[in-house]
């Protein structure tokens, strides 16, 4: 067997635990009488992850439920082995059910093809949909489920206690989620979910990647006015609302007016 190594009470991270990399944070929120699994990651480490959760003395049997924060494939491409392996259901928020369960290659970023990037993306059933407001309860324990919005419409947040699982809204670097139209990326939504977070009394932030950290608002403010600045830059394509020197450049055209070097 071996020894769990709690970063929280009641709160396993799988990179931690395994001693190793393996993409995306896992967390294992173990309730005593069951537990339950933030995301899984890649399909190609189910298999090691499960062996983990099996030699912590994790009865497979107990596990709840995997939620799918949202539906990027670094997150979710092995919820199918593992929802079969444990024999579990999966949870999502319900914008996040259409790619899951189509099992879209372009939505989920399984496939960029001018990255090479080309994987499978197995088609999953979604059991129970989580919606803003609910109470994921885990054994003795409650999450708060908040719909954050912005990185993917389906994005997923959970409070519990004194911690916020806070996804891909925010990282220890100020950096956050991809912004993209494949995704479904909205700067205002994504913009009040980073002011909900900025808003809340959270005292450490356990986001999908990189460290766990304490809660420090001038990183999410950072992260607030570097997106509104965004809103308004042609560099973010169809992301953005506008591009203000577009329009000061038609308006100058349509009046007639010549240049003015």
């Amino acid at each position: 067997m071996i020894r769990r190594k709690y970063i929280f009470p009641h709160v396993i991270e799988i990179n931690h635990q395994l001693g190793q990399l393996i993409g995306v944070n896992v967390y294992l929120i173990d309730g005593g009488s069951e537990y339950l699994l933030l995301d899984i990651g890649f399909e190609k480490d189910v298999d090691e992850i499960i062996e983990l959760i099996r030699q912590m003395d994790f009865p497979l049997s107990k596990c709840k439920a995997i939620v799918a924060t949202h539906a990027d494939a670094d997150h979710v491409q092995g919820l199918k082995r593992a929802k079969t392996r444990l024999k579990t259901k999966i949870y999502a928020h319900p914008l996040t059910v259409p790619p899951l369960e189509r099992g879209d290659e372009i939505e989920t970023y399984a496939s960029i093809s001018a990255q090479n990037i080309q994987l499978p993306m197995p088609q999953v059933k979604v059991d129970q949909l989580l919606n803003e407001g609910d109470i994921l309860q885990v054994g003795e324990l409650q999450l708060q489920v908040w719909h954050t919005p912005g990185h993917t419409p389906g994005q997923l947040a959970f409070k519990m206690g004194n911690l916020l699982f806070s996804g891909d809204n925010i990282y220890k670097d100020s950096c956050v989620g991809v912004i993209d139209a494949h995704h479904g990326s909205k700067f205002p939504d994504f913009i009040r979910s980073l002011k909900r977070i900025l808003d809340d009394d959270s005292e450490y932030l356990l986001p999908s990647h990189g460290p766990v950290f304490r809660r420090d608002n001038q990183i999410i403010q950072k992260a607030i006015n570097r997106l509104s600045e965004y809103q308004f830059m042609t560099d973010f394509g169809t992301c953005a609302l506008s591009w203000p020197m577009q329009s000061e450049w038609e308006a100058e055209v349509r009046s007639g007016r010549a240049p003015k070097f």
